[in-house]
């Protein structure tokens, strides 16, 4: 690259996502004289959709800014909450997700998600579609710019994975309100409306049921319920009641 060189320093959140020789305070970056700053900042390896105020020699600019000889570039971490305007709160998941979707579910969040691996631009396609914020841990997916909105998830691990997304996006909580096979909605339903998929044991030691409207499978307060209760309670606890 022969453009301007500019001296590039990432908010702490963002350094996971750029090499060692990068991670402590402002390195200098060469530019090619044409590219913006959010395609600079791409190159670096952080996702656009992790990034909040991009700050050039003290003022805010946007990611069209292009780069000027020894600009002092700050890139800022997404606020929190983050708020995603323009569309209800909802979400997208790709296929590696799947039991941070159903534990969104469990908490009454509108949580799509794709059990099959259908392909990028198709997640994208759907993202900008339904208004839905992609959640993915590919950095590929996430630099699409057909979609809706996005958001990396950080960690591997579903408990931290959970935390962070409430902790993100602040959505409202509605536990046991949703089904976790499908993302339907839960209504009350009788003994007898769901008596085809009962066992004896279940039909004789159960009365309270729910089902869900789309897939119309039951559910009831089963042998796992203490597991997600408690799942439900530490939400609660650190997130808010409904």
């Amino acid at each position: 690259m022969n453009g301007p060189e500019i001296h590039v320093e990432f908010a702490p959140g963002l350094r996971v996502f750029v090499p060692h020789g990068r991670r402590s305070g402002a390195t200098p970056v060469a530019t090619d004289g044409s590219s913006t700053l959010g395609h600079v900042v791409e190159s670096l390896g952080v996702p656009l959709t992790e990034v909040g105020e991009l700050v050039v020699n003290g003022s805010p600019v946007t990611v069209s800014h292009l780069p000027a000889p020894a600009d002092s570039v700050e890139v800022r971490a997404v606020e929190r909450p983050q708020p995603v305007p323009g569309a209800p709160l909802r979400f997208l998941l790709d296929v590696h997700l799947g039991t941070l979707a159903r534990r969104l579910r469990l908490l009454g969040v509108d949580a799509a998600y794709e059990s099959l691996d259908i392909g990028d631009p198709a997640l994208a396609a759907r993202s900008a579609a339904e208004r839905r914020v992609m959640l993915s841990r590919d950095r590929g997916l996430l630099r699409r710019r057909e979609l809706w909105a996005g958001a990396f998830v950080y960690s591997t691990r579903p408990d931290e994975q959970l935390r962070d997304v409430l902790g993100r996006f602040a959505p409202a909580l509605h536990p046991w309100t949703r089904c976790t096979a499908c993302n339907g909605l839960l209504t009350e339903a009788s003994k007898d409306e769901v008596a085809e998929q009962l066992r004896g044991g279940t039909r004789r030691s159960y009365d309270v049921f729910a089902q869900c409207a789309q897939c119309g499978r039951a559910y009831w307060r089963g042998a796992h319920h203490e597991q997600l209760e408690a799942i439900v309670d530490r939400a609660l606890t650190e997130f808010g009641a409904p």
